[in-house]
């Protein structure tokens, strides 16, 4: 009985020839055991595939057995907040990324075209949000940094392919991945305990890839994806509107709020403001400005847009996002 092996076997089968670690062969040859239609005539070309796979894997963790120590990777962070990018491959974290920001990650249409961590900054109104690209993660492979990464970052984003047909196991997979490492993402609203950042992360999936699917299509994913209790966001990277929305998703997944500093007499700053953590006091910006103006300011005074024109506040008022403080040391 003939294979009938459809085109899309034979261009994914050339991407086996610049794969260059085992990982990324893995991932192709199972990509291709997806395609191969399942009948009589391609039962030997299933099991020649299911053993080069299986000999991969193998080798790759006789590898990971032996090494001394495993890498570590981390990214030092910048700007107002550090999100990590995490997905199964060809998700388009790094187009989305490029797209976000002004940098040029690498982008490639096979898997694992991220080998490392590739930190870039992204515009948001006027301050700057740290997004960082990384490589992709299945059910069978993730870099062993990455969990640090990780915990460290104050958000996360779930970058899923629309266009993909089994997105919610890929979904799984990432997720059981990082659960094995203790780590759990929760919605961008909750309070998270001091002792749980660690590894309580706030997280978003991101269904990317929109333009690709057809709407109807996109509706039951998101019926399928909605089990998981998280915000989800639909964008494709060529629509500017929905990555400007992206953009304001992920500043209020920080959970910040921007301060602007009044010099008495003189015009409030707008282009470099301060940024501290909602539920933030007077003093508590005190102490940013200045660890000395906590001790030796006097008093404080407050313009917002809507409430307040340079009233005097105490040191517990609880500021709120673009609020613009005058102290008086």
């Amino acid at each position: 009985m003939p294979a009938n092996l459809p085109p899309q076997y034979f261009d994914t089968e050339k991407k086996l020839k610049t794969a260059k670690t085992p990982q990324e062969k893995i991932a192709i040859l199972e990509e291709l055991l997806s395609i191969v239609p399942k009948h009589k005539g391609t039962e030997k070309l299933q099991a020649l595939l299911k053993t080069k796979i299986s000999k991969l894997k193998s080798s790759a963790q006789k590898k990971a057995s032996t090494a001394r120590h495993a890498p570590v990777y981390m990214v030092e962070k910048s700007g107002a907040g550090q999100v990590v990018l995490a997905g199964p491959p060809n998700s388009g974290k790094s187009s989305l990324v490029k797209s976000l920001t002004n940098a040029n990650p690498g982008i490639g249409d096979y898997p694992f075209t991220t080998r490392l961590a590739y930190p870039a900054m992204m515009k948001y109104e006027n301050i700057q949000i740290q997004l960082v690209d990384t490589p992709p993660v299945t059910l069978d492979y993730m870099e062993t940094w990455l969990p640090e990464l990780i915990k460290g970052a104050d958000g996360v984003l779930l970058i899923l392919d629309l266009a993909e047909s089994a997105i919610l196991d890929s979904l799984t997979a990432v997720l059981m991945q990082l659960e094995e490492k203790r780590i759990k993402f929760v919605r961008e609203n909750m309070y998270i305990p001091e002792e749980n950042r660690l590894f309580y992360k706030k997280a978003l999936i991101v269904a990317n890839k929109k333009d690709l699917v057809p709407n109807e299509k996109i509706d039951h994913l998101l019926k399928e994806l909605s089990g998981e209790k998280l915000e989800i966001i639909t964008v494709s990277s060529l629509d500017q509107d929905e990555l400007d929305e992206l953009k304001k998703k992920i500043f209020l997944m920080l959970d910040i709020i921007r301060i602007y500093s009044k010099a008495p007499g003189k015009k409030a700053t707008f282009n470099d403001p301060f940024t501290l953590r909602k539920g933030s006091t007077v003093s508590d910006f005190a102490r940013t400005v200045h660890q000395d103006f906590v001790q030796k300011m006097k008093y404080a005074r407050i313009w917002s847009e809507k409430k307040y024109q340079g009233q005097m506040v105490n040191r517990d008022h609880v500021l709120e996002d673009e609020d613009i403080i005058e102290l008086h040391i």
